[in-house]
């Protein structure tokens, strides 16, 4: 069972569950101009747009007005620049979900609130993003790291909430690992686009089918 804890401020955390190291450390991150800090934040409203996981460095350069340079000060390469960018933008999402959870939440509410703020990751330009840069060396991995510290979030959330009773004993390591996918696999293009709704609406929706029947169960058990 992974612990959950409550810091000074009644927030939830999590301190079994392993935060996937980043990509742009915190040393190097720290060492960036802010005029690369900005240039990250338009790397990724451009990600959000399509067709920049094709171009170059220089074209990522010419696309955002400045120079090979200062591309080159943030990363070594193309891929490793835009894998910084995602992961920046998953991890800024991630650290808002965990931050809306309060330790009065009964476990079932916070991971519902937890996967909504998270499932934030998927809004419909997400979709154009995924396909974007699926083709990227090393972005896969990325995706599975994120997801695999979402699904082990809600593990622990479903065994607090086996533990005290909110639901029945259920495999809550297979239900983290659905609750956690779900997200992803409405990204993907050829999913989205049998969906009505958007991928994150889906995600949400998916969701609370599967959290109001592990709360129907707790009276067959």
């Amino acid at each position: 069972m992974i612990a959950v804890a409550v810091d000074k401020a009644g927030r939830l955390r999590f301190p079994g569950v392993r935060v996937p190291p980043p990509v742009l450390s915190k040393e190097n991150e720290r060492a960036l101009s802010a005029r690369q800090l900005d240039l990250l934040e338009e790397l990724e409203t451009q990600l959000l747009r399509g067709g920049v996981a094709e171009l170059t460095m220089a074209g990522l350069a010419e696309r955002v007005n400045c120079s090979l340079r200062t591309l080159y000060g943030i990363a070594p390469s193309k891929d490793e620049l835009l894998l910084a960018v995602v992961d920046r933008r998953l991890r800024r999402i991630g650290r808002a979900a965990v931050e809306k959870l309060d330790a009065k939440m009964s476990p079932i509410d916070a991971l519902r609130a937890y996967l909504r703020a998270a499932n934030e990751a998927v809004q419909s330009e997400a979709v154009t993003m995924s396909a974007d840069f699926a083709s990227l060396a090393g972005a896969q991995r990325l995706f599975a790291d994120h997801e695999a510290y979402l699904s082990a979030v809600a593990h622990s959330l479903l065994d607090r909430a086996v533990a005290e009773g909110q639901i029945a004993a259920v495999d809550t390591a297979a239900v983290a690992h659905v609750l956690g996918s779900l997200g992803r696999e409405f990204a993907q293009a050829e999913v989205a686009e049998i969906a009505r709704e958007s991928p994150k609406q889906t995600a949400d929706a998916i969701t609370e089918i599967v959290l109001q029947g592990l709360l129907a169960g707790r009276g067959e058990a």
